[in-house]
């Protein structure tokens, strides 16, 4: 069974008034992976989750939930 991952990095992001590529860079990564985390398309490596919830100055549960009945 696959997990459905609903994340708020999105909202994040504009809340801090960043792009994505200022994003990609503090984090190390490129654009492309952050507009895929964004999409839902790819569920980041806890290092990167970790990474992102650093820069954003929250805990990884205020970044990424489990949906309902997942």
């Amino acid at each position: 069974m696959k997990a459905t991952i609903i994340n708020h990095v999105r909202e994040r992001r504009a809340t801090a008034g960043m792009t994505q590529e200022e994003l990609a860079d503090a984090c190390g990564v490129s654009r492309q992976s952050i507009n895929s985390i964004e999409r839902g398309k790819y569920i980041p490596s806890l290092p990167l989750a970790l990474e992102l919830a650093r820069v954003f100055g929250c805990a990884t549960d205020d970044l990424f939930e489990r949906a309902e009945g997942t």
